[in-house]
């Protein structure tokens, strides 16, 4: 597949020939959806939770005798169908994640960073040096990239500098080549990649690569 590299005021270096397995005939929706249900599924807490009638704290005295006083009879005052009673099939601690074949999940990966490249939503850099910490530099150097919208950026190894210029701008996202997850490829409208961080992209959708 060949990619054109840009410099990072915008200018084109040349194309470059990369490895990447690019002979899909499109995105698989049972695929991509397995991966992404999954993902999104781990990142429940399932930590909420309701005391049930044997949980709820009170007594078990009768509140008063069966017949003679008019009203209905009552068992206990941790009834469900009292205030601050017991909650009846109320939510319980659970574990939402789902188990994906790791060869499912590296299929979607490739799929998903073929498809965008594919579709033009990937801007290849030479390099990118951010050389200071402060957003309006790196907002400068996204307009000169043509950059609007949601947008991801992947470097090999994000340096200081461009965390800090990147976490006011609540619609830039940063991810390193290794930790890149197809969740990430897709929840954006633009990827911006360094050279050396496609190389490693590359590198895990080979045979035996790691998916996320």
């Amino acid at each position: 597949m060949k990619i054109t590299i840009y410099s990072q005021d915008g200018q084109p270096q040349g194309d470059q020939e990369i490895k990447l397995r690019d002979d899909f005939k499109g995105i698989s929706p049972q695929v991509i959806h397995d991966v992404i249900t999954a993902h999104r599924a781990a990142q429940r807490s399932g930590t909420a939770c309701t005391k049930t009638i044997a949980e709820v704290a009170g007594s078990g005295k009768k509140p008063w005798r069966q017949k003679g006083t008019g009203r209905a009879r009552a068992g206990l005052a941790r009834s469900p169908i009292w205030r601050k009673g017991g909650v009846v099939f109320g939510p319980k601690p659970r574990d939402y994640s789902k188990t994906v074949p790791k060869r499912v999940k590296k299929l979607a990966f490739e799929q998903a960073l073929s498809t965008r490249i594919r579709d033009g939503d990937v801007i290849v850099l030479d390099a990118l040096d951010v050389k200071t910490p402060k957003t309006r530099d790196f907002a400068g150097i996204l307009k000169g990239l043509k950059v609007d919208g949601r947008a991801l950026i992947v470097h090999e190894a994000p340096s200081k500098n461009l965390r800090l210029a990147s976490r006011n701008m609540e619609w830039v996202a940063t991810a390193s080549a290794e930790s890149l997850n197809t969740y990430q490829l897709l929840d954006c409208k633009k990827i911006v990649l360094t050279r050396a961080a496609l190389e490693k992209l590359a590198a895990r959708t080979a045979s035996g690569g790691t998916p996320r």
